[in-house]
């Protein structure tokens, strides 16, 4: 990293000023952790259309689709672990810098990681396991495979009759109103926002940074390529995020 050295030490410099940081996390931080962009060519979303909410909701066999999905990409999940970029991010988060990491991720790597529950605030829900719509009652992904996997059957709330489906906000269902509260919260009261690994383009979640910039904190913008916020960032940095974010807090 001798090449970005000086940018390595002004973010060092700027995270040891600020007394309260939030980290925004997107994609980036966990294509490293072998988790595919599914907005990249050749992810996700070049292969199927995404599924709509109402037409989850209305549809059985949209419902067993999305479930068919689910299960044919879960070994991917499931064998990510946190990367170098994650620890670093849990590592800054133990030091009493960061209150809280504010994520567009469904993997829950950050949690994995070491990043306390409390302090992960996710936009977009969690793809590791499943909810009822209703209720709310959390279900384990496996004892749904085991009702699904024979005859495709659809999994039933037990408590209120409900529909089941992963714990993450599909395309046309509301962001979740509590951590949207939560998120800016710790927007409008943090002094450094730093955004690893989003391309900054899917809102309302993109709009964080830039309230924290509007708000006077320090922006800071770490992604492979360029952002549409790069214009406004105090510091951008298109390197790679595991060995930047290792070598700004001197990772071993």
């Amino acid at each position: 990293m001798a090449e970005n050295k000086r940018e390595i030490e002004q973010l060092r410099s700027m995270i040891t000023q600020s007394r309260r940081a939030v980290i925004f996390t997107g994609a980036g931080i966990s294509t490293e952790s072998g988790i595919p962009d599914y907005r990249s060519p050749g992810g996700v979303w070049d292969k199927y259309r995404p599924i709509e909410f109402s037409d989850f909701m209305s549809s059985e066999e949209m419902r067993r689709e999305a479930w068919r999905r689910k299960f044919a990409s879960d070994a991917v999940m499931k064998q990510a672990r946190p990367n170098e970029g994650h620890l670093a991010v849990a590592r800054l988060v133990q030091t009493g810098k960061v209150s809280a990491v504010i994520t567009q991720n469904i993997d829950g790597l950050h949690q994995l990681s070491g990043v306390p529950d409390e302090k992960v605030i996710e936009l977009h829900g969690n793809a590791t396991y499943a909810a009822c719509l209703d209720c709310g009652k959390r279900y384990e992904l496996k004892d749904i495979y085991e009702i699904f996997k024979d005859n495709e059957t659809l999994p039933v709330c037990d408590n209120c009759g409900g529909i089941i489906k992963t714990a993450i906000i599909s395309f046309g269902q509301s962001m979740p109103l509590a951590e949207m509260r939560d998120a800016e919260e710790a927007i409008l009261a943090c002094d450094l926002c730093i955004s690893i690994g989003s391309s900054l383009v899917v809102y309302p979640a993109a709009g964080f940074p830039t309230l924290a910039k509007q708000n006077g904190a320090r922006l800071v913008i770490l992604n492979r390529d360029s952002t549409p916020l790069d214009g406004i960032a105090d510091l951008v940095l298109n390197t790679e995020i595991g060995p930047t974010l290792s070598a700004v807090i001197d990772l071993d």
